[in-house]
């Protein structure tokens, strides 16, 4: 471990599914007969992947199975993974709020955790108190805590609300002061789970800031797990991605994003035509959308694309606007584009086809979704839908074909650039 942080070794977390409590002393009963004879835990022989998108049959469940890892000291690792996927379990076990079920971690200096909002903090002390009690509990002493207070409260941005009870802070003002603490008591080794969606965008950037500060600066390791995939890309080295509690990959950061994206996305197509069960409410309902090339058979970066969805209005006389946002495939906005269906006059129930048109060489190649928001008088949400069609383009430019990872940006201008030499 000379080189190495942390180092996890065979991990795996089990727990049982239903009411806590509910039916246990059996099976209490059952592992004590096992530990005294000497045997393995019979109920570490069963249980499932932990897919919660899928019903079971044993009442027992891996969050984590089988985890094997190590982390360099100054590394910054991103974790990333869908809800469910086993980030804050292994986070938790790091931090030693939960056990393992089998395997082991070792840890090689003092690890402080930022896990969830309010996590660590009492209620009634004041935001002074529970930094000295949070300091305490990582190992340092008074004099130590007291002399980074100053540096604590500024980074936080919470010196008019010190000496006032955690309780009474907002969910930003309490993440600000957990972060500032976790970040600035001088940890060999900083998690931190998804709670900088919490702060705002001056916030977010100071703490990205400061977690690269503390890992090339100070050498020190952290563990960063989050949702934003532009996030992970700034600030991370390398990255893990979970999938069902199993460890699915590792490598460097814009593989992992890569990945991870490329499985967690719904079906890529074209062309959605709904018969039954159709996207909307009592106001509207959506009967199909459909992207196809303006010119050639394939979408591509050259080809430009041409937009056609139709529509059920079920309101009488209204004001009717539609929002189309389109976002890429890590989740970052595009463009937003209005159709304003009630230019002059109300619009009439009934259904409406709408057409709208991409030229070529504007999007580059990858995977985007489109967003659709119908509006009532520019105000008021009639529906929304955040993902009403998926689609692809593909880079034939060079013949890169569905290697969409090897150029970067949101945009593939064709700037029709020309040269000569000057003799």
């Amino acid at each position: 471990m000379s080189d190495l942080a942390i180092k996890i070794e065979n991990l795996s977390k089990q727990y049982r599914l239903g009411q806590v409590g509910t039916g246990t002393m059996s099976h209490d009963l059952n592992r004590w007969w096992h530990q005294i004879r000497g045997k393995e835990n019979p109920y570490l022989k069963i249980g499932e992947s932990n897919d919660r998108s899928v019903k079971g049959n044993s009442e027992y469940v891996w969050a984590l199975r089988d985890i094997n890892l190590e982390v360099k000291k100054g590394e910054i690792l991103g974790i990333i993974g869908k809800n469910g996927a086993g980030k804050s379990t292994l986070l938790k076990i790091l931090s030693k709020v939960t056990s393992p079920s089998i395997g082991s971690i070792k840890t090689k200096g003092r690890l402080a955790s930022l896990l969830e909002v309010g996590t660590g903090f009492h209620p009634e002390m004041t935001g002074r108190e529970n930094i000295y009690m949070n300091g305490t509990i990582m190992g340092m002493n008074k004099l130590e805590i007291t002399n980074k207070l100053e540096e604590i409260v500024d980074f936080a941005g919470v010196s008019r609300y010190l000496d006032t009870p955690v309780k009474r802070y907002s969910s930003g003002m309490t993440v600000r002061l957990g972060f500032a603490i976790a970040a600035n008591l001088e940890p060999e080794i900083l998690v931190v789970d998804e709670v900088l969606a919490v702060g705002d965008a001056e916030f977010q950037k100071k703490a990205i800031g400061k977690m690269q500060e503390v890992s090339k600066g100070g050498g020190r390791t952290v563990l960063f797990v989050t949702h934003n995939m532009a996030s992970v890309k700034a600030l991370c080295s390398s990255a893990v991605v979970l999938q069902n509690g199993l460890l699915d990959y590792i490598g460097s950061t814009n593989a992992a994003v890569e990945n991870y994206l490329k499985k967690s996305t719904e079906a890529i197509t074209l062309s959605k035509v709904w018969k039954t069960d159709k996207p909307g409410n009592e106001h509207i309902q959506i009967n199909e959308f459909h992207i196809k090339p303006s010119l050639g058979n394939t979408v591509t970066i050259e080809s430009g694309l041409d937009f056609m969805f139709s529509f059920n209005n079920n309101i009488e006389d209204i004001n009717l606007a539609i929002g189309i946002h389109l976002f890429n495939y890590e989740d970052v906005i595009v463009f937003e584009s209005s159709i304003f269906v009630s230019q002059e006059n109300d619009s009439k129930n009934g259904t409406y086809t709408v057409k709208g048109k991409l030229l070529p060489y504007i999007l580059n190649a990858g995977v985007y979704r489109i967003r659709i928001i119908f509006i009532q008088n520019q105000r008021y949400s009639l529906y929304k839908n955040e993902n009403i069609i998926q689609f692809e383009i593909e880079d034939t430019f060079f013949d890169r074909g569905k290697n969409y990872n090897t150029v970067p940006g949101i945009c593939r201008p064709n700037l029709n650039w020309t040269f000569k030499i000057n003799s």
